[in-house]
C-alpha cells in the first residue's frame, strides 16, 4: 500500500528521541538513586557526628568531674595536694593529669609535682577548653585540656589525644570527622591544625555541643556517592539500562511505524494528489440535485485511488488533515466555479471537518477564500462535523463557529446518531443539519429498533429546527420512507455514486432545471 513508502534516514529528532527515550529511564533512575544515597549519606553524617560529640562530652565530663572535686584544693601547698591529683588520675581512664593554678599561675601538677608555668586565659575557648599540641612533656603530641576555676585560683585536667583520635576514627571509619575548639582542630590525622577547616566534599555538617564550647564536623570524600551507588546499586543500574534499552527500542520501532505515513502524506500533499469527488445530495420532492458532498481521494501514481478509510485516520493523527482539507477546498472552488451557471442559487457543498480545524481561526479564512471564487449566494458552504477527535467548546472554537454563521457557512452533524458527543454538539453549538447515519438507513424495513431511533432523531430535528440528510439510501423503500418521514435531503448510492470532477459536472449539466452550463462550456465538458 503507499503508506509504506520508505524515506531517507536523517538526523532529525525522529533519529535522536529513540536515544533519548532509552536514556531516560537510566538518567531519571540514576537520578533518583544518587538523590537517596546523597540523603543517606546526610543522615548518616548527621547521626555520626552526633555520636561523636556524644562521645567526646562523656570525656569532657571525666575531665570536668575531675577538675571540680579537686577545685577545693587549689591554692593548698602542693605536698599536700599531690597526692590527691594523682589519685584523680588513677580512678578516672581519660584524665592524664590534673593541674592546680593560682593567680594564673600552674604551681603543682599530678605528674612533676611543684612547677612554675604561666596560665593564659585567653588560650582556653570560652575559658574552658584548649586543644593544644602538645606540651614540654610530650611535644607534638595532642591533648585536650579543661580549664575550672573559682576566682583566681582553678584546676585544669588533661585527656591525652590519643583518646580524641579513637572517637573519630572508630565511629566515622569512612568519613572525614574533625573536632573543632576555638580557632584550632584536629582532625583523623592525629594532627592540630590552626584556622578553618575545609569543608567535606559531600553531606558536610556541623554539630556544635550545647555543654561544652566545642563542635565536631563530618562529610564524605567526593567520591563516596560513587563508591555507594557502585555498592548498593549496581544490580538496579543494570536493570535500568536494560529497561533503558528495551524503551529505546520501542520508540525507534513506533517512529518507524508513525513515519512512514507521515511522510507519505507530506510527499501526496505536494505532489497535489488529494483530489476531491463529489456525491450530490438530493432535495425532498423532486429529488433534484440540491447540493453536493466533497470526498477527499487520494489518487497514487502507483497505487491508484485510495481509499479513504486508510489514508484518512492517519491524516487526522499526524495533524495534516488541515492542510489536505485546505487543498481540496482550493481544488473544489477553482474545479466548479468557473461552472457556477450548472447550480441554482444555494447549492449546498459540504465539506467534512475534524476538531483540528476547529483550533483556531484559521477555519474562516478557508472558507472566505472557498466562497470568494463564486458569485454571491449561489452556493452555500456546509461544514459537516465528524466525531473521529473530540471538539472541545473552548472560547476560541465558539468564536470560529460564531464567525462562520456570520459567513453564512452552515454545520451539520456528520453521522449523528453514532457518537458519543453528538447531542453535546447539538448543545454547545448552533447545528443548522443533521446527516442520519448510513447504518440507521440501511435497516429501514428490518430492524424496528432502529426505525424507530430513526423516527426519533427525524422528530428530534423538527422540534429544533434543524434540517435532516439522511446517508446511504440505496434502495426505494428506504427513499420513500424518508420522504413520508419529513426527511429533507437524501444522499447515497441511488441517486448517485461519488464521482470525479469531470463526470460531476457532466451530470449536473443534463439535470432538469433552468440552469444552463456557461457559453463555450458546455460542450467540452459533454465531450469528455
Amino acid at each position: 500500500m503507499p503508506l509504506t513508502r520508505k524515506t531517507r534516514p536523517g538526523f532529525g529528532w525522529r533519529s535522536l528521541l529513540p536515544w533519548f527515550v532509552g536514556a531516560l529511564p537510566a538518567l531519571c533512575g540514576f537520578a533518583v538513586m544518587s538523590w537517596q544515597v546523597e540523603r543517606e549519606m546526610q543522615a548518616s553524617s548527621q547521626a555520626t557526628t552526633r555520636e561523636a560529640m556524644v562521645h567526646i562530652e562523656r570525656i569532657l565530663d571525666s575531665l570536668s568531674s575531675a577538675a571540680h572535686t579537686l577545685l577545693p584544693l587549689a591554692s593548698t601547698p602542693c605536698s599536700k595536694a599531690q597526692l590527691r591529683l594523682r589519685a584523680e588520675v588513677t580512678r578516672n581512664a581519660y584524665v592524664r593529669s590534673t593541674n592546680l593554678f593560682h593567680y594564673n599561675r600552674l604551681y603543682c601538677t599530678s605528674l612533676l609535682g611543684d612547677y612554675d608555668e604561666r596560665v593564659n586565659p585567653d588560650d582556653y575557648a570560652d575559658g574552658q577548653l584548649w586543644l593544644m599540641t602538645g606540651n614540654s612533656v610530650t611535644p607534638d603530641h595532642p591533648l585536650l585540656l579543661y580549664r575550672a576555676s573559682e576566682g583566681d585560683r582553678g584546676v585544669i585536667s588533661t585527656v591525652d589525644g590519643e583518646h580524641l583520635l579513637t572517637v573519630l576514627r572508630l565511629i566515622g571509619p569512612d568519613q572525614a570527622l574533625i573536632l573543632r575548639v576555638g580557632d584550632a582542630w584536629m582532625g583523623q590525622d592525629g594532627a592540630v591544625h590552626r584556622g578553618a577547616p575545609a569543608p567535606a566534599a559531600k553531606a558536610y555538617v556541623v554539630q556544635d555541643s550545647a555543654r561544652y564550647p566545642f563542635s565536631v564536623a563530618g562529610g564524605y570524600p567526593a567520591d563516596q556517592q560513587g563508591r555507594l551507588l557502585r555498592s548498593h546499586y549496581l544490580a538496579l543500574l543494570g536493570l535500568l539500562l536494560v529497561f533503558g534499552v528495551g524503551a529505546g527500542l520501542a520508540c525507534h520501532w513506533q517512529i518507524r511505524r508513525a513515519n512512514s505515513p507521515r511522510a507519505e502524506l507530506r510527499r501526496a500533499l505536494q505532489a497535489d494528489e488529494f483530489v476531491p469527488y463529489f456525491q450530490p445530495v438530493v432535495r425532498q420532492g423532486d429529488y433534484r440535485w440540491a447540493g453536493v458532498e466533497v470526498l477527499m481521494r487520494w489518487n497514487h501514481p502507483q497505487e491508484g485511488l485510495v481509499s479513504p478509510d486508510l489514508f484518512i485516520p492517519y491524516a487526522e493523527h499526524s495533524g495534516q488533515i488541515v492542510a489536505m482539507t485546505r487543498a481540496l477546498m482550493m481544488h473544489t472552488a477553482q474545479g466548479l466555479a468557473p461552472y457556477a451557471g450548472l447550480m441554482e442559487d444555494g447549492f449546498h457543498i459540504g465539506v467534512n471537518i475534524t476538531a483540528d480545524h476547529c483550533r483556531d481561526l484559521g477555519l474562516v479564512e478557508d472558507c472566505r477564500a472557498f466562497l470568494q471564487h463564486f458569485p454571491p449566494g449561489r452556493v452555500t458552504l456546509t461544514l459537516e462535523l465528524t466525531e473521529r477527535k473530540l471538539i472541545e467548546p473552548t472560547p476560541a472554537t465558539l468564536e470560529l463557529f460564531v464567525k462562520l454563521h456570520d459567513m453564512g457557512v452552515m454545520i451539520a452533524l456528520d453521522d449523528f446518531g453514532t457518537g458519543q458527543s453528538s447531542l453535546n454538539y447539538l448543545r454547545q453549538f448552533k447545528v443548522d443539519y443533521l446527516k442520519i447515519d448510513r447504518s440507521f438507513v440501511a435497516l429501514i424495513g428490518a430492524d424496528a429498533l432502529s426505525v424507530h431511533i430513526l423516527d426519533s432523531i427525524i422528530e428530534l430535528s423538527a422540534k429544533l429546527g434543524l434540517g435532516i440528510v439522511a446517508e446511504g439510501v440505496e434502495t426505494p423503500a428506504q427513499r420513500d420512507y424518508l420522504a413520508r418521514h419529513g426527511a429533507h435531503f437524501q444522499q447515497g448510492y441511488l441517486f448517485a455514486r461519488p464521482m470525479p470532477a469531470d463526470q460531476f459536472l457532466e451530470a449536473l449539466a443534463a439535470q432538469p432545471g433552468p440552469s444552463q452550463l456557461p457559453q463555450g462550456a458546455a460542450p467540452e465538458i459533454m465531450r469528455g
